[in-house]
């Protein structure tokens, strides 16, 4: 019997009206929206369901928001008796993953990755910074590329997302010279990507330190189901492992290809994306066409994933 991944979306899944039908049909992912909204200097639910594009693009605001509907989605499934064999996150979707592994109460996570969202922000001044997706190329073409073209300046690759899909970060003009310089290296499209500030890279130092000081407040405990890692795509359970790759992963590359290949190669053969949109089952489509990809988050989506999923389990 093959293994279920359930993986968990990061930043830009959010939408205005996301979580509402949850709220309105679960008790329990009601609860979690509303313990959101009594630990932070905001409200969760008013923001998920009736706030702006531009509010909901905020990062201190985008990743409670996006948290609290993939943990909300998780929090249903789990009380069906859904579960993984093991989990992973984009980014933000790591700390998701980690709540539904057992490795941090919800209420900490949800307060963390507000202060994360606001010290990624902080940390570079608006406009300084960029984060581009190259969609074509091969990664170690972009990797060549950025090295000739950033001089003085802070470029990296920071999201390796897929076959044909790496996102490049850092200093704005090094970010546009490498733009400008991509067809020559086979890249098709440039995608300027519409985020507040360039993460993923050294320009997050100073909000990895700041973050290092809140995340050691923080209880974690030793995972009850596998996590694999954003920053090495190793297996880990550890709850110190757990700490220090979140510390490092602020200023490090998000390696999410080479997440996804490390599950196939330990027997999972069925992804459940859990939370809004479907931007890693697009990922996971074009690195394996072998595996079975399912997303879940509307009332209607959970119903149907709870046949599929006895159905997985009888196999």
């Amino acid at each position: 019997m093959g293994k279920i991944a359930f993986v968990f979306p990061g930043q830009a899944s959010q939408y205005s009206g996301m979580g509402k039908q949850l709220y309105d049909n679960y008790t329990i992912a009601a609860s979690l929206f509303k313990k959101a909204d009594n630990v932070l200097p905001f409200s969760i639910s008013e923001l998920c369901f009736l706030g702006s594009e531009e509010e909901l693009k905020l990062t201190e605001k985008t990743q409670p928001a996006i948290l609290t509907v993939s943990v909300a989605v998780y929090k249903v499934l789990e009380s069906l008796g859904i579960e993984p064999d093991c989990v992973a996150g984009h980014s933000l979707g790591e700390y998701s993953a980690i709540v539904a592994a057992g490795g941090m109460k919800f209420s900490d996570a949800v307060q963390v990755v507000h202060k994360r969202g606001k010290f990624m922000q902080e940390a570079v001044n608006v406009g300084v910074g960029s984060m581009a997706a190259l969609l074509g190329g091969s990664l170690e073409d972009i990797k060549k590329l950025c090295e000739e073209v950033r001089g003085s300046h802070v470029l990296t690759t920071a999201n390796i997302n897929c076959p044909g899909q790496v996102v490049i970060s850092g200093h704005k003009e090094a970010v546009d010279m490498a733009i400008a310089n991509a067809p020559k290296i086979g890249v098709k499209k440039a995608v300027i990507l519409p985020v507040s500030a360039p993460f993923h890279c050294d320009l997050m130092r100073p909000a990895q330190e700041k973050l290092k000081i809140e995340l050691n407040k923080i209880n974690i405990r030793d995972l009850k189901i596998p996590l694999i890692a954003n920053y090495d795509a190793e297996f880990t359970t550890s709850s110190e492992d757990v700490r220090e790759k979140l510390i490092k992963q602020v200023s490090s590359p998000v390696l999410w290809q080479d997440s996804v290949e490390k599950l196939i190669s330990n027997g999972v053969d069925t992804f459940v994306e859990v939370g809004p949109k479907k931007v890693l089952s697009g990922m996971i489509k074009k690195i394996s066409r072998e595996v079975k990809i399912y997303h879940v988050e509307t009332p209607e989506e959970i119903e149907k994933f709870q046949e599929i999923y006895k159905s997985l389990r009888r196999k």
